[in-house]
């Protein structure tokens, strides 16, 4: 008799629903500020390692050069970031504006709230483990760990 666990239903719908509430939920708190949770990320990111090369942005973000150059299209216009030429002509940079770290802040203390209310919902512990688990599995699924190696 097979006594070992089988997992049931399909993982990758079950993330999507979980990502979907949680994503919900920093939204609604976030976008008080006038951002999405998607554009807080991406101010917090240029805030943090700007000025940046939008290429070298997409990697730390992890996200493809088409949807970065999307995403910051609005932040822009809001005079949020900034695009300058690079050293060498060719190249941009994108950087924080004063408005951009005011607006961060701003949305920063939102996201607090939601990181807060996340916390008190589902119980610190269970914040805690879930943090190990997802940070094990992503070191698991990583392409070093096929023996893939991105370049």
């Amino acid at each position: 008799m097979d006594t070992a666990v089988k997992p049931q239903g399909c993982t990758n719908i079950k993330l999507r629903q979980l990502m979907r509430r949680v994503a919900q939920h920093y939204d609604a708190e976030v976008g008080k500020t006038g951002l999405k949770g998607t554009q807080y990320s991406l101010l917090s990111y240029v805030c943090k390692l700007g000025p940046i090369r939008p290429g070298d942005l997409a990697r730390e973000m992890r996200i493809d050069a088409s949807t970065l150059t999307r995403n910051l299209k609005p932040l822009v216009a809001a005079g949020w970031l900034s695009l300058a030429a690079g050293a060498d002509g060719r190249s941009r940079i994108v950087n924080v504006t004063h408005a951009g770290r005011d607006k961060r802040q701003e949305a920063q203390r939102r996201w607090r709230v939601a990181q807060e209310g996340i916390n008190r919902m589902l119980g610190p512990q269970r914040v805690v483990a879930l943090h190990g688990l997802i940070d094990e599995c992503l070191e698991l699924l990583s392409p070093q760990a096929d023996g893939e190696i991105d370049e």
